[in-house]
């Protein structure tokens, strides 16, 4: 039989596997949604759906990126930092400097392209693990962002609020919707361009995809860059939401966006990985912090959950790749 001939079963093959893995995701945040509901009724409601959407936007976004620099076989720790720094550009400007909105947001982004364009660089170039570069971009960052505020809280006030304003009758944010369209974009490239392949192949084996021809070090360095940008967007984001800039916020933030990934069945081997999977991610921890707020469970317990949830995701990720390394060596 032909490989044309192939391709319709092939296809359908890789689009049930594509539901089946949508459907898990989806099912584990009904389930925890039934059970949130059942200890307390007030949680099925608009008003706490509409709160949890909109105070996803700036770690759907940083995920989204840090989806992209896993799937090629890196990691990038320096986003919680990146959108601190980010957040004290627009904060500085806007405050001290009278900057426009718009240019402001344009500043922080360029900041958080550079970023991401050093970790890239280094790491690509040098040949150096991307885990201590962007571990020590991350303190860099962290830094600069001190220095920027004096240490201090910036407090822009409402001229920063219109991106996460509620919008009238469905109560989202326009930070969201546009949260939304980034994964939508991102997930179209991912799967739909020649640049997404490349990433996938590069994750898989860089080794193969350089002797085919095809320099990966350009398409890694942009994944960095990307995911600098989108730490830059997060940090804008959340300016918005709290009208100031925090120096010292975003703490581990990193760590959330690594879960929300992994979650959604990105492998921290590179290689393979899903935006749209990665939602359902933040959507599944924030659903799961949210809902153990509201039951008054504290802090400390809420990080102990949370890191049960990460770790069982990456049990479940190594299961996936024994299963499939024991398929492979069956059917050779």
């Amino acid at each position: 039989m032909t490989r044309a001939a192939n391709y319709p079963k092939t296809l359908t093959k890789r689009l049930w596997q594509r539901f089946g893995d949508y459907a898990g995701l989806a099912a584990v945040l009904v389930l925890l949604v039934v059970i949130f509901s059942s200890q307390n009724p007030r949680f099925l409601s608009v008003k706490t759906v509409t709160s949890i959407v909109n105070q996803i936007p700036a770690l759907t976004v940083v995920s989204v990126g840090m989806t992209l620099v896993l799937i090629t076989g890196a990691i990038d720790l320096s986003v919680g930092s990146v959108l601190a720094l980010a957040s004290s550009v627009v904060g500085i400007l806007m405050v001290n400097h009278h900057w426009s909105l718009p240019a402001a947001f344009i500043a922080a982004v360029g900041t958080g392209a550079f970023c991401g364009f050093v970790s890239g660089l280094i790491t690509v170039g040098l040949n150096v693990p991307s885990f201590i570069v962007t571990l020590g971009i991350l303190q860099i960052a962290r830094g600069m962002a001190y220095l920027v505020t004096d240490s201090a809280t910036c407090y822009v006030g409402p001229a920063v609020s219109a991106p996460t304003m509620h919008l009238p009758i469905i109560g989202i944010s326009p930070a969201f919707l546009f949260a939304l369209l980034v994964v939508l974009a991102t997930q179209f490239a991912l799967t739909r361009t020649v640049f997404g392949r490349y990433c996938i192949a590069t994750g898989t084996n860089e080794a193969t995809v350089r002797m085919s021809g095809i320099d990966s070090r350009p398409i890694r360095i942009s994944c960095f860059v990307f995911s600098g940008m989108m730490a830059a967007l997060a940090g804008f984001f959340e300016t918005s939401r709290m009208q100031a800039a925090d120096p010292n916020g975003a703490g581990g933030f990193e760590l959330s966006a690594i879960a929300a990934a992994v979650i959604g069945g990105t492998s921290l081997m590179g290689g393979r990985g899903n935006v749209i999977s990665t939602l359902f991610g933040v959507l599944i921890i924030a659903v799961l912090q949210t809902g153990l707020s509201q039951l008054g469970v504290d802090e400390g317990s809420k990080k102990v959950v949370t890191g049960i949830v990460i770790v069982l995701a990456v049990m479940i990720d190594g299961s996936r790749r024994w299963i499939g390394s024991r398929r492979r060596a069956n059917s050779s």
